[in-house]
């Protein structure tokens, strides 16, 4: 598995673990969250926990009590197995949490490789998880200004990540090139002149007061347009200064509506090749053009499942969404099969289709989807990709081909 394949998978596992603890609540301020950075010496961690322990002691409420000092008494037992913290720091969550009924159950989870440094110790007591750390190191990564305009009128808004978001829009009163009755040409181009540099400077302002207030954190302004709009309004320097030295290029693009930002997006491909979502889109076009042209894509759980395993398979799509189970049955007849249910479902009892055999749900394996078929595609030397559904063709995947396709090395005819 390469380097990105390793990445993509390691932010997916902490995706999930993130979804788990965001679900679960306790009972009053029971759930403790622990964010240790990488230069902080274990012995430190180790005393302030003690500490919090020492003073939990005043808690009023007897359970509250006790639920915090057994979260603490639980982190500070797994803090033993560690001289220095790893790498990057470490999270460490632990509380009783809410399972239905009155009753309550305790989780210690520790987090050893988040995807990015832990920058400053926290102690959190509450009655959900301190999640949202995490979550602001799995946003979305790069952060690019979209304008697209003709003279009749102009989009923009933001490519963050892979997610294309239209923000504001305008309508202009230029004037077409066929002048009234009346006019003289030379007033009436002066007009027209006049026009087109008032609604120059509404599109300008519209940008201006988007972009500017994030200006240092971006990572760069794309123009689109039919010419010579588009060559005008770089040219005339109409955007704030800063935003103009942002500028990575002009490209030609049919549509200035909200559709004309995702074209803009394809259309600036070589200036966009080393973001996640252009990565997506290449995969993805690829898959597609095999699906059509070709003779080298599958999808669907069983039949992408089935060329992994014959080692075919170049490269493996799976949606960032998938949220399912693949349950394994092997009947009384030794008959094997698999069935696809929602992660919050629960196991069904299962007729094998060959026998008729009756398959207890105690009796079927149950696994995570996409750690089935990565599982296979590691031992078959197949990378992964992870695609998202902030773009047309990563929704596709996910809802026309059940969140699972692939790139074949050969026709399997399956």
């Amino acid at each position: 598995m390469n380097e990105d394949d390793q990445s993509d998978r390691r932010k997916y596992e902490f995706k999930k673990v993130i979804e788990e603890l965001t679900e679960y609540t306790g009972s009053g301020t029971q759930l403790v969250s622990i964010y240790v950075p990488p230069d902080r010496q274990i012995s430190d961690i180790v005393a302030h926990v003690t500490q919090e322990h020492s003073e939990a002691s005043n808690i009023k409420s007897k359970q509250t009590r006790t639920a915090v000092q057994d979260a603490l008494t639980s982190i500070k037992d797994r803090l033993r197995y560690y001289d220095n913290p790893p790498e990057n720091g470490m999270v460490l969550f632990s509380g009783a949490i809410n399972t239905g009924g009155g009753q309550t159950d305790m989780v210690t989870r520790v987090l050893e490789k988040p995807p990015e440094p832990i920058q400053s110790f926290i102690y959190h007591c509450d009655s959900a998880f301190l999640t949202e750390p995490l979550a602001e190191m799995l946003g979305e990564k790069g952060l690019y200004g979209l304008i697209v305009l003709d003279r009749r009128e102009a989009n923009v808004g933001w490519l963050k990540g892979k997610r294309v978001e239209p923000v504001k829009s305008a309508s202009s009163l230029v004037p077409g090139k066929q002048r009234k009755g009346g006019q003289s040409a030379q007033r009436f181009h002066r007009l027209r002149l006049e026009a087109i540099d008032n609604f120059y400077q509404e599109v300008a302002e519209m940008a201006n007061d988007l972009f500017v207030p994030d200006r240092h954190d971006m990572d760069g302004v794309l123009v689109g347009g039919p010419s010579p709009t588009k060559d005008e309004f770089l040219d005339g320097e109409y955007l704030h200064h800063e935003l103009q030295d942002l500028v990575l290029g002009k490209f030609d693009v049919s549509y200035t509506d909200e559709s004309g930002l995702s074209d803009l997006v394809d259309a600036a491909g070589e200036a966009l090749a080393e973001t996640e979502v252009m990565k997506d889109k290449s995969q993805m076009n690829e898959f597609f053009k095999e699906l059509h042209q070709g003779d080298l894509a599958t999808y669907g759980f069983e039949p992408t499942r089935q060329n992994l395993v014959m080692g075919a398979v170049d490269r493996l799509l799976v949606s960032e969404d998938l949220r399912e189970d693949v349950v394994t049955y092997i009947c009384p007849n030794e008959h094997e099969e698999r069935e696809i249910i929602d992660q919050r479902k629960n196991t069904p009892d299962h007729d094998c289709s060959e026998c008729d055999a009756v398959v207890s749900s105690e009796d079927g394996e149950r696994e995570d989807i996409i750690e089935h078929l990565i599982s296979i595609a590691e031992q078959r030397g197949t990378e992964t990709k992870f695609i998202s559904t902030d773009f047309e063709e990563g929704e596709q995947l996910m809802n026309a081909f059940g969140g699972v396709g692939g790139i074949l090395r050969y026709s399997t005819g399956i």
